[in-house]
């Protein structure tokens, strides 16, 4: 009975409940409830497919552009050189090489570091053939480097390191990809410890952060910061807006989801690393951490601290509120609450975190664009565009090898800061007058500033025995302008004036000798006009003092007389400097009197490509960039090869440079010598712009000062372009690559000779006041300063009888003194060597008159000339 009570009982209540789900209100809301749960699926699904379609679409190409990378010319150890064990792994590790035995072996390859020792294991991407070796170090001194293939060695080539990756045109914004092996440890805990402590257990989306950020603003009234998983921030960043709203944030949720379907939670922390804006440097944008490494610490990322990387991991929220360089407070404080996320997050010690936050920011010396030489990696980029596509650049991940150096490039960077600081000082002053306004009183002097443009800059550095161009400036700031002027043509002023003396030294390797010009020919320094095709040509020469009678050869390029440059160029011959000079490069010369002073354009390169022929023993060198291109994986695609070209001979080239010695040590360029003390050749020059060539036995260098518009910078070469010069040179010798810098040696066929000051004949101890020069064997004087008329060579009987014919005196230049027009004769106007000062005035030159001649008059025929055409700004 109680069981069939119960039964019964059960059955009721089923009954019962069924009878009330069958109520017509129950009904319907049970429908509603499903219409409800089926729409919100429908939508669901509708929004996922949508958006698996977007995700789908941007995951199809590549998601990031594999842009080429350029990278600098190797370091080169050699035994003898000064290096520690520490600098050469270091080296190694910026450029891209791990530790033997890290995380994450690097395919580029791999190092020892022991004591005194560092075994490099180049691998399969290296610049270099997989050959080992090992460098051995004693008290900071490499005394051995030893090959697994060649046994010792003398040298050995460091791997080339990573300078920037080419940009997208559009969007200037540089970036090198990381795979997630690449990154370090201690980055991965800094991003996660911040950003996202859940990251690998979520399934990309965290509910209880999201549900914070959607409530607390409602019922606190003020926003919570964190909301967002590094999943959603991923979503944001690739495939949604920046705009704040309801409809964003679902879709970041939508798109968090598919992302964590597709990808591995490695895939997704490795997208995010790439993909984050880090600031801005110079003007490019800084997209993702291995770009953000180089900007801030200029580090490869495996290379960053603990505290570096909090700092980048703190930027990221921020990159202009917190940037360390510009706000190195508010970076510093940011850097710390990630170390302290870090610490809480259980990835770093007590310890730990006390010494990282102790440490300083570290960030490396920048001067924002110049730090990555994008005026040369321009260049580079229009080189490969002439063979290559956009496409190619953009996308194949190809490897360009170049021959810049990072610490000449930056040596560039300071000197062109401190030297175009003293130019704009210049300027200014020269712009500043004080003007009296009122009367009485009232009168006060006001200091007024005119306006006008302040002054451009290029510089060039080359090996001038390779052509490799070493660093290059087009510009005080790549941000401002991008116009690079070391490719812009402008006159080349007076630096084109040693291809007019090399012509003419040229002259004396054919016909005879004693008609050839040297170091010691009398040229003729008086201020005159030169006939030309569009009439007279009436050049002025910089200083009055060096305008009057004759001068050396020598000391006519060492203080840059017009004149007598224009007066040499005419007696060679116009068309044979011209000849010249298109061989060197300078192809816009013409054969007129004005080419002798620079008065035809060049570029500031041109002019660089045209010095390597006095530079390097008469062979002109083309300015090369681009030394290799590998494929992503280093197979070469093609090893570029020097242009070379045999223009001088050797013995005159170094003449010339002998005679540019003297424009450096008493010349136009004296004062570079205060700074400067190694051996040196070079030349000023001034027309409207400024110019600075000169050269040691391991560096070219070319300055450029000039205003964009063509109007006159009114400043001389030798004070403008000449320090910038001087302070490149002097911390060049600094650097352990060029600190060798040598003298410059004589060829064979060549003699060095004193030459007497007063006759330009050759010295002797009689006439002790005398300089050195270099002459080609045979083209030296014949006679000596105190035989001036020559060798008597009669015997006893024709001296005797005076019968005979004394050989007469030989001049440089191969004429007698009676024949040759201008030469200094016996008791006559010295010819002033580089040692010695001209004459001031032209009453030093004019012959006295006699008794007669005071009595009677006559004899002065200045009164009879006509007045001189009009004459044209000089040149220097």
């Amino acid at each position: 009975m109680p069981v069939k009570v119960k039964v019964a009982a059960a059955r009721g209540k089923s009954k019962s409940l069924i009878n009330r789900l069958g109520h017509p209100v129950v009904r319907a809301l049970v429908a509603a409830v499903l219409i409800i749960c089926l729409a919100c699926f429908g939508v669901f699904a509708y929004f996922y497919v949508k958006y698996q379609k977007i995700v789908d679409e941007r995951i199809r190409k590549p998601i990031f552009n594999n842009a080429a990378k350029i990278y600098a010319a190797p370091d080169v150890i050699r035994v003898g050189d000064h290096w520690t064990t520490g600098e050469i792994a270091n080296s190694l590790r910026h450029a891209g090489y791990t530790e033997s035995g890290e995380q994450g072996a690097s395919k580029i390859g791999t190092y020892v570091l022991t004591a005194g020792l560092v075994s490099v294991r180049p691998g399969a991407e290296s610049f270099h053939t997989a050959d080992n070796s090992s460098i051995h170090i004693t008290d900071g001194k490499v005394d051995r480097i030893t090959s697994d293939k060649e046994g010792d060695l003398k040298a050995y080539e460091l791997e080339p390191q990573l300078v920037t990756g080419l940009f997208d045109s559009k969007s200037r914004a540089k970036r090198r990809l990381l795979t997630y092996d690449e990154i370090p440890q201690k980055v991965v805990d800094a991003i996660v410890s911040i950003e996202d402590r859940r990251f690998f257990e979520h399934n990309g989306i965290n509910y209880v952060r999201l549900a914070e950020g959607v409530l607390v603003p409602l019922f606190r009234g003020h926003r919570v910061q964190g909301g967002s998983t590094l999943t959603m921030q991923m979503a944001r960043g690739f495939f949604l807006n920046n705009k704040r709203d309801v409809r964003r944030k679902a879709a970041e949720i939508m798109i968090a989801l598919e992302l964590e379907q597709r990808f591995s939670k490695k895939q997704i922390l490795e997208l995010y690393v790439n993909q984050v804006d880090m600031g801005q440097r110079g003007s490019f944008d800084v997209r993702g951490f291995g770009e953000g490494a180089q900007a801030y610490f200029s580090k490869d990322i495996g290379s960053v601290s603990l505290p570096e990387a909090a700092l980048l991991a703190g930027i990221v929220n921020g990159p202009s509120y917190f940037s360390p360089f510009r706000h190195p407070d508010r970076a510093l404080e940011r850097r710390n609450i990630v170390l302290q996320a870090m610490f809480e997050n259980g990835k770093i010690t007590q310890q730990e975190l006390q010494q990282a936050k102790a440490a300083p920011l570290g960030l490396a010396l920048s001067n924002g664009d110049s730090d990555s030489a994008p005026y040369y990696i321009d260049l580079v980029r229009d080189q490969l565009l002439t063979k290559y596509s956009e496409n190619d650049l953009n996308s194949s991940g190809m490897r360009v090898y170049t021959g810049i150096d990072p610490q000449l490039q930056q040596v560039a960077g300071e000197a062109i800061e401190i030297g175009m600081k003293q130019v704009d000082d210049t300027i200014r002053r020269q712009r500043t007058k004080k003007i009296k306004t009122g009367k009485g009183k009232t009168a006060k002097t006001e200091t007024q500033i005119a306006n006008g443009p302040m002054p451009q800059v290029a510089l060039i550095a080359l090996d001038p025995h390779t052509g490799q161009v070493l660093a290059l400036a087009g510009g005080r700031n790549y941000g401002q302008s991008q116009l690079n002027h070391a490719v812009a043509k402008r006159p080349t002023g007076s630096i084109f004036k040693p291809f007019v003396y090399a012509a003419a030294i040229n002259s004396g390797l054919a016909g005879d000798p004693s008609q050839a010009f040297t170091e010691a020919t009398p040229l003729d320094a008086t201020e005159q006009c030169f006939d030309s095709d569009q009439g007279p040509y009436c050049p002025r020469n910089f200083d009055a003092k060096y305008s009057v009678g004759d001068v050396s050869t020598r000391f006519a390029l060492a203080h840059s007389i017009n004149t007598a440059t224009i007066k040499l160029a005419q007696m060679v011959g116009y068309d044979k400097v011209v000849q010249l000079a298109r061989a060197a490069g300078i192809k816009s010369v013409r054969a007129t009197p004005a080419m002798a002073i620079g008065a035809y354009d060049a570029t500031p390169l041109d002019m660089a490509g045209a010095y390597t022929l006095f530079a390097n023993s008469g062979t002109r060198i083309s300015p090369q960039f681009i030394t290799s291109v590998r494929a992503a994986n280093g197979d070469v695609v093609e090893d570029t090869q020097t242009e070379k070209t045999s223009i001088l001979d050797p013995r005159v080239a170094f003449i010339v440079t002998d005679m540019m010695q003297a424009v450096i040590n008493n010349g136009t360029a004296a004062a570079v010598r205060a700074k400067f003390a190694a051996p040196a050749a070079g030349k000023t020059g001034t027309s409207h712009d400024a110019w600075f060539a000169g050269y040691t036995s391991n560096l070219l260098c070319i300055v450029w000062v000039g205003n964009d518009d063509y109007s006159d910078i009114k400043i001389e070469g030798a004070k403008a372009a000449a320090p910038i010069w001087t302070e490149f040179m002097v911390r060049a010798q600094k650097l352990q690559r060029y600190k060798d810098m040598k003298g410059f040696n004589a060829p064979v066929g060549v003699t060095q000779y004193k030459v007497d000051k007063a006759t330009n004949l050759l010295a002797t101890d009689s006439c002790p006041d005398d300089y050195t020069a270099y002459f080609l064997d045979g083209t030296q004087p014949t006679s000596t300063c105190d035989h001036p008329l020559g060798t008597d060579t009669r015997n006893v009987f024709q001296k005797l009888l005076g019968i005979g014919e004394q050989k007469p005196a030989q001049t440089p230049g191969g004429v007698s003194n009676s024949a040759q027009p201008g030469a200094p004769v016996p008791n006559g106007p010295a010819v002033n060597s580089p040692e010695e000062p001209q004459p001031n005035g032209a009453d030093a030159q004019k012959k006295k008159k006699g008794f007669w001649g005071r009595v009677f008059g006559g004899g002065d025929k200045d009164k009879d000339k006509k007045p001189q055409a009009p004459q044209e700004p000089q040149e220097q």
